[in-house]
């Protein structure tokens, strides 16, 4: 579902890392509206279109276009149920991807079962009618489905791992905070942790000591760069050759989100994430590492920008991005070897206008 769509992923982070009021373009004298900009193209793309391109390869690989379209039109459903708060009162409503990973096969199941239903019991002259009603009467039931249930348990997912976060930073195990967070982060929730929970704790620190190690713990490029190395290095098809596009946008531009389909791909990948960032939080805490302030977007020019006035401090801002990045490399690279991902390339996603068109005779 993921690997047809990197595409589309690199596109949006290009646009984002260019067009956001912190992106590239923003910080020249180019006078434009940038938050009408990141409001009519950032956010829809990321709220609509991808999921509904995962969604829609779901069903396709189940039922061909017509499984494709329901699992477009049922994962809207999730995207209006779903939203959370956490216990410290952050709202959010974060990009339904996991749900379409859910709802997509499962319309492509649904269509798939009501065409074999329906094979032998259309009157001649009405196949057309009956299968264009019987698409969109399915489409109806199963965007409720996702609007009442399935949006709703990854509401309760998304505020779980929030919540977790807060409470794992309540207990003083900082460098374990990383668990939920990369898991959290690849959900495509890290907006809401980084600002719902991070950020406010950082800003105590910062009035506090001048600096704070809680900036850095979610915006880290370390580990999101050694597993897109890792892939360069060790991956196979699609994903290989689209990983140094995806390093430039994510450690230049600070886009995060391009890294997240390469786990969701892959999900023992999460590995590499996770021993990426307990090594850099390690690394951070023997330095007393910190930033001056949030880092947005989360790229090496943006942690440069907040870096604190210690030589002590700033040296381990940079040990903790390099041994991050180390440690995703190789925990990587070793897992790719063990667990590699189907190989795919462009070849693998031709559709002809038969296979379109499956399931939908002609009148």
């Amino acid at each position: 579902m993921v690997i047809p769509n990197i595409g589309a992923f690199i596109a949006w982070g290009l646009i984002t890392a260019l067009f956001i009021p912190t992106g590239w373009l923003a910080k020249t004298n180019l006078d434009w509206d940038w938050d009408a900009i990141t409001g009519n193209t950032v956010g829809p793309m990321i709220k609509y279109l991808l999921p509904m391109l995962v969604a829609y390869t779901g069903g396709k690989l189940i039922h061909g276009h017509r499984g494709g379209v329901l699992g477009a039109v049922a994962v809207l459903g999730v995207i209006g149920g779903a939203s959370f708060e956490l216990s410290s009162g952050a709202v959010g409503d974060p990009p339904q991807f996991l749900g379409a990973m859910v709802i997509g096969p499962l319309a492509g199941w649904v269509m798939r079962e009501i065409d074999k239903y329906l094979e032998d019991k259309r009157p001649a002259g009405f196949e057309m009618l009956i299968n264009n009603f019987s698409q969109g009467i399915a489409g109806v039931i199963l965007a409720m489905l996702g609007y009442v249930v399935i949006g709703p348990i990854m509401s309760s997912l998304a505020t779980a791992f929030g919540n977790m976060v807060e409470g794992i930073s309540d207990a003083g195990l900082l460098p374990l905070m990383d668990l939920p967070i990369e898991v959290g982060k690849v959900l495509f929730l890290n907006n809401a942790i980084n600002h719902g929970v991070l950020t406010p704790l950082g800003s105590t620190d910062v009035a506090e000591t001048g600096r704070s190690i809680y900036y850095m713990l979610e915006s880290n490029p370390g580990p999101g760069l050694g597993l897109l190395l890792a892939y360069w290095f060790a991956g196979k098809g699609l994903a290989k050759l689209s990983a140094p596009g995806s390093i430039i946008i994510h450690f230049l531009g600070g886009i995060h989100e391009v890294y997240f389909p390469y786990v969701l791909m892959n999900p023992v990948m999460i590995g590499a994430m996770w021993a990426g960032g307990i090594v850099a939080d390690i690394v951070f805490v023997i330095f007393d590492a910190g930033l001056t302030g949030p880092p947005s977007p989360g790229s090496i020019f943006a942690y440069i920008s907040f870096l604190p006035s210690s030589g002590g401090a700033v040296a381990g801002v940079f040990l903790g991005i390099a041994a991050g990045a180390a440690a995703a490399f190789v925990v990587g690279a070793i897992l790719l070897r063990l667990f590699p991902v189907p190989e795919i390339d462009d070849s693998d996603d031709d559709t002809s206008l038969d296979d379109a068109m499956e399931g939908v005779p002609l009148s």
